[in-house]
Order: structure tokens, then sequence, then C-alpha cells
């Protein structure tokens, strides 16, 4: 399974380095309809012939922005349209094949990144922009791992919906430095301590360096991927 594609082809080369086969893997999951997260798409399914691409049908047709450092689209403009047939659009939670768990469904007790404030979506051509609620977002739950893309619904909010034990969490926590305050920190911080004691964290995208460091004094289970280069929209 491929988690994401990046925003552009360098995953591909990435894997060539590695000694990954592409034209192997079975699904390709789409947490979300980013650029950052869309954008290689088109380069895998020229190379994978039959993957499905799990994600959620909320993308298809929308135009999604972001407001920092000024406007500016973070849509992936690419055509889908000859390669829809391998598309597994999913709404609601959902089981596909025996193990893979798609979380879609999200409550909020707990709040949403702040950052989120500067991203917005068109639902079409003919719409004014608006904030991302981020019903396109989904989590994957495999065998104790959960991968959450870039956690816009909250890391704890998507956390506390897995219905399963979770051995390890991996992806961005969209803690942007100079957005949620120490305090805000420390409390997601506690929570994350109290409630899974025994779970990994590997972050990195969209994690800002002094959320992480705040985070990892509490949590020592946590670990980043801060020395690789990500575009943080």
């Amino acid at each position: 399974m491929l988690l994401d594609t990046g925003a552009s082809d360098l995953f591909l080369k990435n894997a060539e380095r590695l000694g990954v086969d592409l034209s192997k893997v079975d699904y390709v999951f789409i947490s979300h309809g980013h650029r950052d997260h869309l954008g290689g798409l088109e380069f895998f399914l020229k190379v994978n012939k039959t993957a499905k691409v799990i994600m959620s049908p909320a993308i298809l047709g929308s135009r999604y922005y972001s407001e920092r450092n000024s406007l500016h689209s973070i849509t992936c403009d690419s055509s889908f349209d000859s390669f829809l047939g391998r598309f597994v659009l999913i709404e609601g939670n959902r089981v596909v094949d025996s193990d893979l768990h798609i979380i879609t469904q999200f409550v909020h007790p707990y709040p949403m990144p702040k950052a989120n404030e500067l991203l917005k979506v068109k639902r079409n051509e003919a719409d004014d922009l608006c904030p991302d609620d981020f019903g396109h977002e989904m989590a994957l739950y495999i065998d104790g791992l959960l991968y959450l893309g870039c956690a816009h619904n909250g890391l704890l909010n998507i956390m506390d919906a897995s219905p399963f034990p979770l051995n390890c969490v991996l992806g961005g926590f969209h803690l942007l430095d100079g957005f949620e305050t120490p305090q805000e920190l420390a409390a997601i911080a506690d929570v994350l301590k109290t409630n899974y004691p025994s779970c990994k964290f590997i972050t990195g995208h969209c994690t800002g360096s002094e959320a992480f460091r705040l985070l990892k004094q509490t949590r020592c289970d946590m670990m980043s991927f801060h020395s690789m280069q990500y575009i943080h929209l």
C-alpha cells in the first residue's frame, strides 16, 4: 500500500533508490485532497496499471486554496477521468479487504488545528471560497497502525475516532509553529500521555519544530522526519 503520493514524481525516484517496485502496489490511500498529498498520483497511475485508489468523492471537482503567504491554489490540477474505474470512493467508515479500515467519521471533542483557518475550498466553479471543513479527509488503520496524513480534523479527534487499539500513529499533526500556544500544545501532550501511554508517534510533515519539541518533552515515544524536505501549504 502507498500512503499518499506527495506533490510530484519524487516518490518514484525515492522508491527506485530504495529498491521498491511500485508496480506491485495493491492500493493507494489518499488522505485528503490537497496537492502535496495527491499531486504525484498521476505519475503513479502510469507506472502501476492495477492498484485501486482509495479516496473521498468530495475531492473530485473541488478546488482548494491556502491563504498562507497570500492566497494561492493547492489543488491538484491533474485529470483522472481515464482512471476513475480504478478509484474506490468512500463515504463513511468502511473495511477494504479484510484488514484495511478506512475512518472518515470524526466528531470533535477536541479543538481543530488553528492553522486550518488559512485553508479554503470551492465546491464548484460557481461557488465562493468558504472555510474547508475537511470532510474529504480520511484516516487508515491497519494492524495497530493509524495513518492520518495531515490531521486537519485534529490529531486527538482522529485518534479518538479509531475503534481499535493504537500501537503507532504516523503522519503530520498540522500544528504549525505560531498557532497553538505552549499551553494548548501541553494539553494535547497530556492527553496523548494519559490515553495512549504505549503508542508510538512518527511525525514530521506539517508538525512544527517547536510543537514537536514540546510534545516530545511529554511523550518520549515520538520520532520526527524533520530531516526530510516537505512542502508546507
